[in-house]
This record gives structure tokens, sequence and C-alpha cells, in this order.
């Protein structure tokens, strides 16, 4: 199957063979190493730990757990949890790092170590570069007896990410209650079960839930996409409801249902999020390459300045951080909201989501045609592994000089009326293509265009 190790983690598939898969091996490898990362840097040996309702998430935990008091580290364990929980309660516990054990969106027979650091913030590229070469040369030393590390669980942490939401300035709770929306969610099996009712409880919600029964067998495919939505647009329309959510299996991705069964759109997530946001406190924005213009022009709109990133959440905080955005994220259903945490979080997007709706006084179909309707085609292009990619990409770049270009991140070409974002893919040989247009049929002219400029440098 599958066994991916990156500065961005270490992520596989369950069973099988050391090195080809996620075995017991390959993680407590990982997390011996991570230990030892933690150590080298000297930050404090106290690691919180949380994981999604993934089948495998109590085996993985065990292991992490287990082979992290083995090299002296402390660990806080939140059970089932949510990836910006477990952000959230790193620097509250002061501890030196965390590891999520959530695939996100793949399918169930995947998990994964997502690595923070003493923030809450996933590690940088550097730090992944060391944790990679600890790994291969395998020079970890263990604790002695007399030192091992601690274990105590934490109940409590959802509730207090929780609070914190509610506690936030941008957070109409009076708003939202006077609405009195009714909700339907599809939590796929996952922990978005737990903590989204708690969420939409206290803002005074009625919340219907489907494929809510923790599981961890995931009812469809965990990634929120239209097309894995049917049953969730179909139970807003029987419910009369007034909108519907879905989240990914660790809660840090959120796609909206309108009360016409439509869906808003994951790339129109964070640009209605960010239009409510910039109107109370404006502001710069920041999202990747292969996001939508649309929230550039909301942002201009607000007399805002726009600016986007390498594609990558570590990526995406680095830049918001440089031009102190007030908010941004990805046009995957990532919102991240910098005076709560640096972190894609589901939690404050639906509640900054639901105060704009409720200041809207309208319904949720009538606030997407506020914004503009872009249309986008996500492809890619197989090729000869032994082809020089970058060569590819950069002889393509030399026919679109003319036009506004980024090589952040690939190569990105924006033209006046839409744009293609290029990139190679860092498992498979593979070069990604992603454009935007006015509509999907100029959308697919371009991706068309691309596909046969690389073929002929074949």
């Amino acid at each position: 199957m599958a066994l991916i190790q990156s500065i961005s983690g270490i992520r596989g598939t369950i069973g099988g063979k050391y090195k080809e898969n996620l075995t017991p091996r390959d993680i407590v490898e990982s997390v011996s190493a991570f230990g030892q990362w933690m150590i080298n840097e000297q930050v404090p040996l106290k690691v919180v730990i949380g994981r999604d309702g993934r089948i495998s998430g109590e085996m993985v935990a065990q292991l992490a757990i287990q082979t992290l008091r083995a090299m002296g580290i402390d660990v806080v364990d939140l059970g089932y949890s949510t990836t910006p929980t477990v952000e959230m309660a790193v620097p509250a516990e002061q501890a030196g790092a965390g590891i999520i054990l959530t695939a996100s969106h793949n399918p169930k027979e995947w998990n994964a170590l997502k690595l923070l650091n003493a923030s809450g913030e996933f590690i940088s590229g550097e730090e992944g570069e060391a944790l990679l070469d600890l790994i291969e040369r395998g020079e970890i030393v263990y604790a002695d007896i007399d030192n091992l590390g601690t274990y105590r669980e934490a109940t409590d942490a959802l509730d207090t990410h929780i609070e914190a939401v509610l506690q936030h300035s941008l957070v109409d709770i009076e708003a939202i209650r006077n609405a009195g929306f009714k909700v339907v969610l599809d939590p796929v099996n996952s922990t978005g079960g737990i903590a989204v009712p708690r969420l939409l409880e206290q803002l005074g919600c009625s919340c219907i839930s489907i494929h809510n029964d923790m599981s961890g067998d995931f009812a469809h495919n965990p990634e929120p996409l239209p097309e894995h939505l049917s049953d969730l647009s179909q139970r807003v329309l029987e419910e009369n409801a007034h909108l519907g959510i879905a989240v990914d299996p660790d809660v840090d991705r959120l796609v909206f249902v309108c009360e016409d069964g439509s869906v808003f759109g994951e790339e129109y997530t964070l640009v209605a999020v960010a239009d409510y946001v910039l109107g109370k406190c404006p502001g710069n924005t920041v999202s990747n390459l292969s996001s939508s213009r649309a929230l550039r022009d909301v942002t201009e709109r607000r007399g805002g300045k726009y600016f986007a990133s390498a594609v990558g959440e570590v990526n995406v905080v680095q830049q918001m951080k440089a031009v102190n955005a007030v908010i941004g994220g990805e046009g995957n259903g990532g919102i991240i909201v910098p005076d709560l945490h640096y972190g894609r979080d589901a939690l404050i997007g639906i509640a900054l989501f639901l105060s704009h709706l409720a200041a809207f006084k309208g319904k949720m179909s009538a606030l997407r045609q506020k914004y503009p309707n872009y249309s986008m085609v996500k492809d890619k292009i197989s090729l000869d592994p032994s082809l020089p990619l970058d060569t590819l990409l950069d002889k393509l770049h030399q026919r679109y000089s003319n036009e506004n270009c980024s090589t952040i991140d690939g190569l990105k070409v924006d033209f006046e009326d839409g744009w293609v974002h290029l990139r190679k893919s860092n498992t498979e040989p593979i070069i990604r293509i992603y454009a935007e247009a006015s509509d999907m049929t100029a959308a697919t002219r371009l991706v068309a265009e691309m596909k046969e400029a690389l073929h002929s440098f074949i």
C-alpha cells in the first residue's frame, strides 16, 4: 500500500510490511525520532497527543504514547480530539510539541502523525528535514528506569477550545441564537460528531446529525467535496434546514450546504468568513496559490491587500505572519483566524460563518450569490519518472513570460480572465494542474492548453 515520510509528517496505510506501510515498527521509529528531535532542540519534554475517530486510532495512540514515555517524555493525552484542539492545547499545556493522529481526508485504511512545535503549529520544513535525518540514522537514546515519562489524560481540552471560540470578539452569539438556525451535520463518523454539536448547542442552534456513530468507518469518502455530500444535501432538504455542515475527520476543513441542497463551495468557505471578518476588522488576507481568486476580490473590495503563499498550511501561516493578515487559509475549506491560533479550525469557521449569516438575514443560497462565481478545475498530468519535471515547468514559464507569473511553488500564470497553477507532486511523478476562470468551459480550456504545452516539450 503506502508509507510516506516527508517534511510534512509521517503517513501511510495500516498493516503490511515495514517501510512499505504504516506498521507498528514504523510508528515507533518515527515517534522515537521525534522525541530525539525534541531532546536535541532542548524544548520542554512534554507532548500533547490527540486522535480523530479512525479505527486504527487507539492502536497508533498507544504505540506513540508508550514510545514517548520510554524516551523520558511526559504525555498529555486528549483522546478523541480535533486537530485545532490539539494545536491550542500545546501552548496551553506549556508542552514542547504535539502529535495529532489523523490522516485528515484520507480513507479509513490510512493514518498519520501530524507533528507540532511548541507553538502548536506544524513543524517547519527545516525541522522536518532534521526529523527525517534522525529516522534514517536511528541514533535514538531512551530513558533509564528512573526517568520514564509520565502520563495524564486531559478530557477538558475540547471544552476549553469551544469556550475560546465563543469568547472570540467577532462571534455574535446573540444574533446566532436569535436566528434559530436548524443545522444538519455530517461529521463522517469521526470526532466532528463530538465537537460540532457541542458548539452548536452553545450557539443556540438545532443540530441533526448524520453519519455520526464515531465508528471511524467512514460512510463515504471523507474529503468534504460536493460529490461526497449527496446524503447531507438530501437531508437538508428533507429537514427543511437552514444549512448543512460537513467537516473532515480531524475537523480542520469546513464545507457548507445551502438550504436548497446546493453546496456553498469549499473555496467559498474562506471567502465568506473573510468577508465577514474584514467588515469588522479591515486588513490583509492570505491563501495559497491554488485557492480561488474570489478571496482577492473580496479583500480588495474591503480595502485590504491579498497575498498568496506556497501550498501547505505551514507556508500560509508564515505568510500570514509576514503581512500581519487578519484572516487566511486554504481553498479546501481551511480557515485560519490568527487571534485565536495559527491553524485551520472548522469550529471558529462555523461560529464566524453563522455570525455572518445571521447578520445577512437571508438564505444561504442568496449569500452565496454575493460572491464572484468562478469555476475551478483540478487535474493532473502523469509523466515518465525519468523526465526532469522542473525543466518542463521552466520551459512553460518561458512560454508565458509576458504574463503575471509566480514561481514560489511550481508555476502559477495569472491571466486577466483566469489563472493556472502547476506544481510537482512530492510523492508521485505527476504535475498537478489547477485552473480557475469565469466559467467551467474556460477553466477546462486553460488546463488543456497547459497539458498540450507540456507534451510539446517532451
